[in-house]
């Protein structure tokens, strides 16, 4: 690293190479979640200020994470100028034209923008960087998100994913379409993809480079259901397989999926006295874990009452509970945030899994719970790492619901399998034998 610049922390050497390797052009930065790819791509961007080039740079990002960016280019390249797009069209057309070295952005703000026009309009610029964060984002062609971002003029591409690859061989090459355009040659799959993957791709796993990084220990909790909720869940199985047996070849994903939603609902409450065995052994967990001054975290994908978020933070309400779900304004989850870190006698911060599962630092906590389960593997992921990542300092311990004989512990078994898979191809491009869940794996799911 050049001399000259000051650093707020001491960077390690892995992302030392991570900023040298973005500073020099276009990157898919694809570290295991809490590498700080985030520090990462500052320091290129302050390398590249250092060196002269003074083209600004766009950084998109889910709005839920923006002004977490905005607090650490703050804090680690206070000379550059930021100027952050949000609020009303007349506020974000402002900030489109303000100087800036460099402009944030949330993906639906530059969806909304795009056809702007006059100064500083994000497509009449020439911008010297664009940096896709949480680049899963962009992994559908076919999104107004991903036709967007790779329809901005650029010198250099730098895509930033923990999950680079989360269903089939087509994400990971629609996020190779943004970082280097039309360098993937699709008629040559799999030699076309170790070529592209050698040249601009960097990942380095948590346990090569961060060696003294607290362990994770996860531990599956199969917890069986009330008596009431059996028969519940009994009779929803029942009737379903009756009503998809009945629709034979003309049987479609979604009609699966509704009842597949339907069943997992069950395995978390009662639909109609919210009974929940689930909730019962949470809140006595939670008093164990949180005794000496822990603090858990605790993911479910749904969030209405009696499933999900809500019924959680309710059971909870002895530990102080704080709740982050879709729909929270950036400022206010950055005070949510604030104050879980802040407040000891806020124990347990819930979290729906779609807006608490990515970018969020969390290592106040050392618990995670996993009160249900979405269906791709890299989604428990996302959530353990909010917790297990740099700054953690204590040992953290991952719980995860299961209900025996039940669609939970199938789609476990599937996601198993998967996860095998995954594994397998990113560390050796096995391209034959990835593909994305399609209808044969639900129907094996629900047993018919």
């Amino acid at each position: 690293m050049p001399p000259g610049l000051a650093w707020r922390n001491p960077l390690a050497p892995y992302q030392i190479e991570g900023a040298l390797r973005l500073s020099a052009g276009s990157l898919l930065l694809a570290d295991d979640m809490g590498l700080g790819k985030t520090i990462q791509a500052i320091a290129a961007l302050r390398l590249r200020h250092l060196g002269g080039d003074r083209a600004p740079a766009l950084i998109v990002a889910p709005a839920g994470l923006v002004l977490q960016w905005r607090a650490e280019l703050r804090a680690w390249a206070p000379e550059l100028r930021l100027a952050t797009v949000r609020g009303t069209q007349q506020e974000r057309e402002a900030a489109w034209r303000a100087p800036a070295d460099v402009v944030l952005a949330g993906y639906e703000s530059l969806v909304a923008d795009l056809p702007m026009r006059g100064t500083g309009a994000p497509l009449q610029r020439q911008w010297g960087v664009v940096v896709a964060d949480e680049a899963q984002r962009i992994k559908n062609p076919e999104t107004e998100v991903h036709r967007a971002v790779c329809a901005v003029q650029r010198r250099s591409s730098w895509a930033l994913t923990g999950t680079p690859l989360e269903n089939c061989l087509d994400d990971l090459v629609a996020i190779f379409d943004f970082v280097v355009p039309g360098r993937f040659d699709r008629r040559r799959m799999a030699v076309g993809l170790r070529t592209v993957i050698d040249e601009v791709m960097l990942r380095r796993r948590r346990a090569d480079v961060l060696p003294l990084l607290p362990q994770k220990h996860r531990h599956a909790i199969l917890q069986p259901m009330q008596p009431a909720q059996r028969l519940a869940y009994d009779i929803a199985e029942r009737d379903g397989i009756v009503w998809l047996r009945s629709l034979g070849a003309k049987v479609q994903v979604t009609e699966v999926l509704e009842m597949i939603l339907r069943l997992k609902q069950i395995c978390n409450a009662h639909p109609e006295t919210a009974e929940s065995a689930k909730l019962d052994d949470l809140a006595e967990r939670t008093a164990v874990l949180t005794a000496t001054g822990d603090k858990a975290l605790v993911f479910s994908q749904f969030v209405r009452a009696p499933f999900g978020v809500e019924a959680i933070a309710n059971r909870l309400r002895p530990f102080r509970p704080l709740v982050i779900q879709g729909g929270l304004d950036s400022g206010v989850r950055a005070q949510i945030m604030a104050r879980f870190r802040a407040d000891p006698a806020c124990r347990a911060l819930v979290l729906s899994l779609r807006a608490g599962g990515i970018g969020l630092n969390l290592t106040a906590a050392s618990v995670v719970v996993l009160f249900d389960h979405w269906w791709t593997p890299a989604s428990a992921a996302q959530a353990e790492d909010r917790a297990h990542r740099i700054g953690q300092t204590k040992q953290v311990q991952v719980f995860s619901y299961l209900t025996p004989d039940t669609i939970e512990t199938r789609i476990a078994d599937i996601i198993a399998r998967k996860q095998e898979l995954f594994d397998s191809f990113v560390d050796g491009i096995d391209t034959g034998h990835l593909a994305r869940l399609g209808l044969n794996d639900l129907l094996e799911a629900v047993g018919v």
